[in-house]
This record gives structure tokens, sequence and C-alpha cells, in this order.
């Protein structure tokens, strides 16, 4: 079977987009290496300070160094998903990539800042075997209500996003993707068996296996160490 080009860039002709989003109250924001660290606070009753909980490490993998809690033999090869352009994708294809997961949304106080992250981490490692798998959530705040058109549209024309963007999809709840159930249950550790908020990221080795993940105020560029060991193992 020919492959996918899942890259926004050569998928869809960019358009001009309305000015940039307005900002949910309620989204929590991100400490950057670029900009300001505000507090953290999600729905739910979840609240945190930021410095302790974006740099905290869940289990230990013992091939790469990392902190980790294996809870399944499975590798994230087993399952096929949805593109943006509701075609089926089977994630083996990414076999000998390292990967970062992310939930994603167009309308939250995390996504200026993590969508340029995300793109400036993606073309610097691309070529290294590296790939970002991006999948729309609107399980928080509302802040993903566009169609896939128009997720696709925005990530493409505001951001220049080049990686894979996925359908929209549940993370949590009676209807959560599988690919999601996959990745909370080998990594579940301090945030548990719910994703927390937009821009949570699971970073997976070489064989499909998950080594770290971080909460939603982890910056794409505090992450850039972890990917660099990785890429080279």
């Amino acid at each position: 079977m020919a492959s996918i080009n899942l890259s926004c860039t050569f998928s869809i002709g960019c358009v001009q987009t309305k000015p940039s989003p307005r900002r949910s109250a309620s989204c929590p924001s991100i400490k950057s290496p670029l900009g300001s660290s505000q507090s953290t606070l999600f729905q739910h009753g979840f609240s945190l300070p930021s410095s302790s909980y974006s740099n905290r490490r869940f289990f230990k993998s013992r091939s790469s160094g990392f902190y980790a809690r294996a809870a399944t033999e499975k590798t994230l090869y087993e399952f096929t998903v949805k593109d943006i352009d509701g075609k089926d994708v089977t994630l083996s294809k990414f076999k000998g990539k390292v990967l970062l997961i992310v939930n994603v949304a167009s309308k939250c106080g995390l996504t200026s800042s993590n969508y340029s992250e995300l793109s400036r981490v993606y073309d610097k490692y691309k070529t290294q075997g590296f790939e970002i798998l991006a999948f729309p959530c609107n399980q928080f705040g509302g802040q993903e209500p566009g169609s896939n058109s128009q997720i696709k549209q925005f990530a493409c024309t505001r951001y220049k996003a080049e990686f894979p963007i996925f359908d929209k999809v549940d993370v949590n709840g009676p209807s959560t993707a599988p690919v999601y159930q996959f990745l909370k249950s080998s990594a579940g550790g301090f945030l548990g068996d719910i994703i927390k908020w937009n821009f949570e990221k699971f970073l997976v080795d070489k064989n499909g296996k998950v080594v770290e993940r971080y909460p939603p105020t982890t910056s794409p560029f505090q992450i850039e160490k972890d990917i660099q060991k990785l890429v080279a193992a």
C-alpha cells in the first residue's frame, strides 16, 4: 500500500486565518524558556505548582535511563488510527522512529507556545528519525470545537505544522481512543489514568514503548534533551 503523506504543508492549500484565538481563562499557562510563567490550574479541581509538576518523572526505562512504570507488553505499532482526512493509518509505519504524542487544541492558552515550539523541535529532529503525532481533543474547556478541516487549516497556516495530525479523539472517559488507553496504561504514574489538559505529552522510543510522560505545562523545548538521547540510541 502506498505511504500516506500526513504533512499539512502538502495535503491542503494554506489560506489566511483570522487573528489568534481568544485565550480561555480556565486554561493553564505554560512555563517556556521564551516566556513568563503563570499558575497551573486545571478543571476538575486539579492544581499544582508548575515548577514541581512540569519536571516530574514517572517511570524508569532500563535502556534509556528515563523514569518509568511499564504496565503493558503491547507496543504502539499494534494500533490503527485515522488521520485528519479520515484515512486509516497503521502506526507500525513509524517503527524505528522516536515519537512525541500530544493531544492538541486550537483555542487554549497553551496553544501558541506549544504549536510554535513543537514545529521548531520537529524541524530540528525530523531528519534524525523523529516524529510528532498530534491528536486534537475537545474534552478540555471545549477548546478544540472545529471540524477536522478547520483544525488542519489552523495548524498549517498559523504555525506551519508539518508533523502528522490525526482525527479528533477522546482521551478520557468511556469513548477514549484505544491508542490513548495504551499510552495511559503504559505511563500512569503521578498523573494516573486521566489526561489532565490539552498538550499532555508522551515520548515513545524506537521500539514503540512509552518511556516518558509529561504534563501539559512542560514546554516542548524542555523535552529536547530526552529526544536527543533517544534519537542517538
